[in-house]
């Protein structure tokens, strides 16, 4: 199971304050957040009715994370590589031209939702229009990687409807915005190294983990090791909530998110 210590309880009762040899793995100190911040969605959603540059910017940053969600569900629907790309850069340009924030309701604020809603109204209304005018009429956008895009498209199973290989696919690309801001903090800590070495860990299941060789391979204690594992898996849980914090309105949606989105995953 991808990630399967993400779950709702802990996953790990090793304590931090366990004995370590004199050599150790080191791991950067996080800056934590005792209380739910507000996020690019809620920025978003709060600006809706009125022109704010911070509500663009947040909805432009939300837009390019999440992009490959979106492509991979046009291309399902039959579109060749070339169409999903003008599709998708269309779509993102409109959705960031026009007033489509007005459909997204707070009560069902999720960022998911609402693109993939706003998707299928664009497809199914505005194409053939669309299509007649300039792609992206005139807004920069940074260019698609549809030679990427088409690698992890072509790499996936297809044996899942469409909306529920989109959510995956979701939940995939928040999976993929954590690890990198994992890596920066390592990265920022001058650690990248320690990260190179420790990242395998976040894959696989706790009970399947090779302490005692891969301890060995490190050249550190046992017990070291699983310390620094079990900061690791513990800051990356805390990350991929902040993430999934990034696409709801409010802290009240986030748990509800995170068990949706693993579900998604675990199918």
């Amino acid at each position: 199971m991808l990630y399967g210590f993400l779950t709702l309880a802990s996953v790990s009762t090793t304590s931090d304050t366990a004995s370590r040899s004199p050599t150790e793995v080191s791991f950067p100190e996080p800056a934590h957040s005792a209380a739910f911040v507000t996020t690019h969605w809620s920025v978003v959603l709060s600006a809706r009715d009125k022109s704010s540059p911070q509500s663009a910017a947040a909805l432009e940053k939300l837009c390019r994370a999440y992009w490959y969600p979106l492509y991979a569900h046009v291309r399902w629907l039959g579109n060749s590589p070339h169409d999903a790309e003008d599709l998708t850069q269309e779509f993102f340009a409109r959705l960031l031209q026009k007033n489509y924030l007005e459909a997204a309701e707070r009560e069902r604020g999720r960022f998911r939702t609402f693109l993939l809603m706003a998707l299928k109204r664009f497809l199914a209304n505005e194409w053939d229009r669309a299509r007649a005018r300039k792609r992206g009429g005139g807004l920069a956008l940074a260019p698609l990687d549809r030679e990427v895009a088409e690698q992890r498209y072509e790499a996936e199973a297809a044996d899942f409807p469409a909306d529920r290989m989109y959510e995956r696919r979701w939940a995939l690309a928040l999976l993929a915005q954590t690890m990198a801001r994992l890596r920066a903090e390592f990265e920022r800590a001058g650690k990248p190294a320690e990260f190179e070495e420790l990242k395998s860990f976040l894959t696989v299941g706790k009970q399947d983990i090779p302490y005692a060789a891969s301890a060995t391979g490190l050249g550190v204690s046992e017990g070291t090791l699983r310390v620094a594992v079990h900061r690791l898996r513990k800051r990356f849980r805390e990350l991929f909530r902040e993430e999934i914090g990034h696409t709801v309105a409010s802290a009240e949606d986030v748990e509800e998110e995170f068990r949706h989105l693993l579900a998604a995953l675990n199918e």
